[in-house]
Order: C-alpha cells, then structure tokens, then sequence
C-alpha cells in the first residue's frame, strides 16, 4: 500500500518538474532570443511576446499536453479491479 502512495507522489513530483522546466525553457527563450512573435495558448489565448509571457506559455501547454493523459491514467486505472 505505500508503495502505491509513494508512486503516485514520484509522478506527480515528475510532472510538476517537467511543467517547471517547461517554464523555465520558456524564460529562457523570451529572454535570449529576439524577434519572437507572440504566442496562443490552444491557438486562441494570445500571450506577450516576453519572457513571462513565454514562461507562462511553456508551462500551461506542457501541463495539458502532460496532464490530460495522465488524468485519463488515473481514470482508468481506478476502475480496474485488482482481485481480476
């Protein structure tokens, strides 16, 4: 039993890292690189072309491209009966 709990705390510490270097990557590019345009979360939300904005942009888009799957995961996963 606290195998699975500290399973579920590995991944979520491994998708709250992930989404963190997202926004990081995302700093880091409005920073350095110049001349970028601004971009649109899910091609409607347009965020500033700063690094803030690309932060921000980083994070969001990483956290739903990694936390839809992963929901639907635990979805599943939490209807499946073991004792089968």
């Amino acid at each position: 039993m606290s195998s699975n709990v500290g399973g579920h705390r590995f991944v979520l510490g491994l998708y709250a890292a992930l989404v963190a270097v997202a926004g990081v990557a995302g700093y880091l590019t409005g920073t350095f690189v110049s001349g970028l345009s601004a971009p649109r979360f899910l091609f409607l939300v347009p965020f500033p072309p700063t690094p803030v904005g690309f932060a921000a942009y980083g994070a969001l888009t990483i956290a739903l491209v990694l936390g839809v799957p992963l929901a639907l995961v635990v979805y599943v996963s939490a209807g499946l009966d073991d004792a089968t």
